[in-house]
């Protein structure tokens, strides 16, 4: 018993390592595009162009989110910021799907585990679900910000004056080094601290579908609307991020789902889940969720139904992702920058356990 118990926990570990061996090369492009994103493009120029209400404004929406490198629990006080900044209802909406549901963390990943087909359409179709649901929520005159309020802190006159809190000198412009460590130290620290757990789920699970799923197994379901609304039903209540969902995708799809069924759950997994909604329904209205479930449905099977067509007319093999995920040749890089990647979540892990276990400060020492 204790054999076979052994046999099975050594083919989760090899299969588990088998793709993270495959995964990490993309995983640490994407996180040093994400670093890039971080250092060079401001909040400020998203809140300016997010307040009108026209296509035009919720296609720029739709476009900022997408590449942005936030998954589905940093998004929505992103997106509630962008709100109270002055976005409307409709670009908040547009840029609530199009961030989660793809970035530029999750599209090198998706190249490399399911080719270069998925990870052009699935970008594309995340932001046409934004632009859809954007516009079927409808338009609204922008929260306007009072005029008269006066800035609560130094912070924030020096960011309107470009004055340093001292006095007339203006503030000091960071380096682009400066910037790059900045954007490297969010890449690596608060980023992967968001996603990490959830990417080991990701993995884990497609780890357990290669070792007792047998291949073609999802064959059965076929490429119709049965199983985009399976992965649908699984998707929209699931709490996954873009980078997490797409290593199981990718074990789905050796497994012989139909890659419309695929897309949809990678689509509707990191763009909704239940706090989402809910916040969503609280803050924007019922009308709001409304739209943001039925234009992003819609879409997802839209382009489901699309790519299914496409890879019948093309002839494409999707089942040959099988022998990806159980190559044997790695090269020596692929090994190094798995051993690096795997160092950076072992430092996330350790730093929330010790988070978890530091005592609390007690509320009689922090008052004055």
């Amino acid at each position: 018993m204790f054999d076979t118990v052994n046999k099975q926990l050594g083919d989760i570990a090899l299969a588990f390592w088998q793709v993270w061996v495959l995964s990490a090369p993309w995983l640490a492009l994407g996180f040093v595009m994400a670093a890039l994103m971080k250092a060079f493009i401001s909040e400020n120029m998203l809140s300016k162009h997010l307040g009108g209400s026209s296509l035009w404004d919720v296609t720029k929406a739709a476009l900022i989110g997408a590449p942005l490198p936030l998954c589905s629990c940093g998004v929505v006080p992103a997106a509630l910021a962008l709100r109270a900044s002055g976005a409307s209802k409709n670009t908040t909406v547009s840029f609530l799907i199009a961030t989660p549901e793809t970035g530029v963390d999750s599209v090198p990943l998706t190249y490399g585990l399911m080719g270069p087909v998925m990870a052009v359409i699935r970008p594309v179709a995340a932001i046409c679900s934004a632009i859809v649901s954007g516009l079927l929520v409808g338009a609204d005159k922008p929260q306007k910000v009072d005029k008269h309020s006066q800035p609560d802190a130094c912070c924030e006159t020096m960011v309107k004056q470009n004055k340093s809190c001292c006095g007339s000198e203006e503030a000091i412009e960071p380096s682009h080094w400066e910037k790059i460590k900045t954007g490297l130290s969010f890449a690596f620290g608060k980023l992967l601290d968001d996603v990490a757990i959830w990417l080991l789920i990701g993995l884990l699970v497609a780890a357990l579908v290669q070792v007792y799923l047998p291949a073609g197994f999802f064959e059965s379901l076929g490429d119709g609307l049965m199983p985009m609304v399976v992965m649908a039903v699984i998707g929209i209540p699931m709490y996954v991020c873009a980078t997490a969902s797409t290593p199981m995708a990718a074990g789905f799809l050796a497994l012989g789902l139909s890659p419309g069924a695929v897309l949809v759950f990678m689509l509707l997994g990191p763009a909704s889940n239940i706090g989402t909604l809910m916040i969503i329904k609280n803050t924007l209205g019922t009308r709001a969720i409304v739209g943001y479930l039925t234009g992003s449905v819609t879409v997802a099977f839209a382009f489901g139904f699309m790519l299914n067509a496409l890879s019948i007319h093309w002839g494409w093999d999707w089942l040959g992702l099988q022998e990806r995920l159980n190559h044997e040749h790695v090269t020596v890089w692929e090994q190094v920058i798995a051993l690096l990647m795997a160092l950076f979540v072992m430092r996330t892990l350790i730093n929330k356990i010790q988070n978890k276990l530091k005592p609390k400060e007690s509320e009689c020492c922090s008052g004055t």
